[in-house]
């Protein structure tokens, strides 16, 4: 059993047991956090296909852990110019381990 979801403008495959980073949520961890945009869900062999999600679809799931995650370098420069920029940046992520997927 696995589904899409959408969180953060981006969308995720899931099953239940397996941990995965979205972007950064408002909570605490142990808390238990639902993401209800599930855009499809495959169950016993049957492929279900939301337009453009699955009514009464959920998928809850547990905080593990808040980070960062790797650096990024941003370096923009122009030749001959005498122009260079860098900047770096790291993008906070929240990791959920996910436990129900409901159908509805």
């Amino acid at each position: 059993m696995y589904a899409i979801i959408r969180t953060g403008d981006k969308q995720f495959r899931v099953e239940p047991g397996k941990t995965i980073r979205v972007p950064s949520l408002a909570a605490e961890v142990g808390d238990e956090v639902t993401f209800p945009e599930v855009l499809l869900a495959s169950a016993d062999g049957e492929v279900r296909v939301g337009a453009p999600t699955i009514e009464g679809a959920v998928v809850t799931g547990e905080v593990v852990e808040h980070g960062k995650g790797e650096k990024i370098i941003v370096f923009k420069w122009k030749r001959r110019k005498n122009y260079r920029r860098k900047q770096g940046h790291r993008q906070k992520y929240t990791e959920v381990r996910i436990g129900e997927i409901r159908l509805g």
